[in-house]
Parts: C-alpha cells; sequence; structure tokens
C-alpha cells in the first residue's frame, strides 16, 4: 500500500508543470495518493517554501511524502536530498534553506544525498532545469509506493550539513516580546510572527487589552500604533487591526475586512522584526 505523497512548488497551475509531476508518480504507482499543499509560493522564494512546510507537515500521519520544489539554484552544485522528521514524515527537496523552519522547529533525524544515477527519471534526457518533475517527483514516488526504502534514496549526510536560512528565536525581555514577521496570511494580508501565545501571555494580557505594536525593517522603524488584543476579526469594528491567535497557536496582527502587509506595506522573514507589549 502507498503512502501520501504531497506536492509544493512555485510553478503555479497555468502550464503542465504540476501535471507532468502527477504524471510521473503515477507512471511509479498509479495508486500513489496525490494532494497538493500549495503551488502558489511566490517564484524563487524558498523563505515561504520554509514556512508553509512547517504549517503542514506535522499535521499528516507518518510516512508521508512531501516534495517540496522551489528552486532557484536549480542546475548548480546544490544537493537534492531527502530528510526524515523526527515525527517520520519525509521532504524530498533541494537542500537551499528549504528545510530550515522544520529543522528549528520539529528537528530532523536522518538526511540522505538522493544517488541521481538511481533515482532519476529513465529516458528523461540531458535537462537540467526541471529537477520537480526528474528527480523530485519520481524519487517522492518511488518513496510513497515503497519500491525504494529511505536508505536506498542515496548515501546519508551529516544533519549538521542542511542549508539554513537565518533565523531568529522571539524572545521576552523588559516587558516586550520582540519575534519576526514569519509569514503572510497570503490571502488577507494578516501578519503571522513567532511569537507564540504562551510566550505572548507573559505580558499579562488578556482579551480586550490595548497592545502596542511595532514593525521594524533592518532596524528601521515602518510601523507603531496602539491596537486591541482580540478572540477573532468580531471583536472589533470593520477596518480596525488588531493583535489575535492565529491557528498554530501563535500571534498574528490583522486589519478586520483589510490587508494589513498592502496597506502598511510589510514584508517576512528573519529582517522584519516586529516587538509587543501591553500598553
Amino acid at each position: 500500500m502507498s503512502n501520501a505523497l504531497v506536492f509544493q512548488s512555485d510553478f503555479g497551475l497555468s502550464d503542465g508543470a504540476v501535471s507532468a509531476m502527477y504524471g510521473v508518480a503515477h507512471s511509479v504507482n498509479s495508486e500513489i495518493p496525490i494532494f497538493d499543499l500549495t503551488h502558489d509560493i511566490p517564484p524563487f522564494d524558498i523563505w515561504a517554501a520554509s514556512y508553509r512546510l512547517l504549517q503542514t507537515v506535522s499535521y499528516w500521519p507518518k510516512y508521508t511524502v512531501f516534495v517540496s520544489v522551489v528552486d532557484p539554484g536549480v542546475g548548480s552544485d546544490r544537493k537534492s536530498v531527502v530528510v526524515r522528521t523526527v515525527t517520520d514524515q519525509y521532504i524530498v527537496t533541494p537542500d537551499n534553506g528549504s528545510l530550515s523552519h522544520i529543522n528549528h522547529k520539529i528537528g530532523l533525524k536522518d538526511v540522505r544525498v538522493i544517488d541521481e544515477n538511481i533515482n532519476r527519471l529513465p529516458k528523461s534526457g540531458a535537462s537540467h532545469t526541471f529537477h520537480g518533475r526528474d528527480i523530485y517527483a519520481y524519487t517522492g514516488a518511488r518513496l510513497a509506493a515503497n519500491v525504494i526504502s529511505f536508505e536506498q534514496v542515496g548515501p546519508e549526510l551529516p544533519l549538521d550539513s542542511i542549508e539554513s536560512l537565518p533565523f531568529m528565536e522571539a524572545y521576552y525581555e523588559g516587558g516586550i516580546v520582540t519575534g519576526m514577521i514569519d509569514i503572510l496570511d497570503v490571502r488577507f494580508g494578516n501578519l503571522w510572527t513567532n511569537i507564540s501565545r504562551q510566550l505572548f501571555l507573559k505580558l499579562g494580557v488578556d482579551y480586550g487589552d490595548k497592545i502596542e505594536v511595532m514593525i521594524q525593517h533592518d532596524s528601521r522603524d515602518v510601523y507603531k500604533s496602539m491596537m486591541v488584543y482580540g478572540r477573532s476579526f468580531a471583536d472589533i469594528a470593520v477596518s480596525k487591526p488588531l493583535v489575535y491567535v492565529n491557528s498554530l497557536d501563535n500571534i498574528a496582527v490583522a486589519i478586520n475586512q483589510g490587508s494589513f502587509a498592502k496597506i502598511h506595506n510589510i514584508g517576512t522573514g528573519s529582517n522584519w522584526k516586529i516587538l509587543v507589549r501591553k500598553a
């Protein structure tokens, strides 16, 4: 019996790239259950790819295989790897930083470099620009269908050899909680931070309290204002901002029925810092 195979990419759905990966997987075993995480990662955005894996992986059963292809370095000397998480899911991906969030927040158990002499789509020619189809989908499908074991992916690598993007842990100091804007709730423009609810509650806050929110980009102040800490958007008027707990149990910032990110031109990553304190 095959395990689930979950695809993520920055390919979009406007051409045949994603369908080609499905086809490769089903050519390995037509009974593989295939799902999509997303194909709307912004082009070349390794940070977003890393976060979306964190958002999703731990909710899937053991032995689920994820194929994540956001690969601006395709055809270069960057490694192609398969990792096993501490919760026994597999991720097939270029080793370019897309494992950063999983490595920091969930943990990796093992990593193997893909042996392309064995785990490459037969008759895929000399193309070096579609590894998502020729290497990652093919290897992921073989692993999901139990055609190969994890050990047959290729040689083992040291865990500390995995590429990592700059990362900042949230912290509490002097009545202020500081974190980073990890990602956007893309469709709605909400800011999702890496500040956990437990860390935020060290401020001694309760629903309805006023919170001062400060946002910095590369140490430059770009936003500062007071807003309410609410349970949900219904706690405030339309067009008003609030602080709330998102679906990952982290602190987020939003405008009710508006895009906070667009209105205030806010981005994501370790150089986007957010500071919150009780007013």
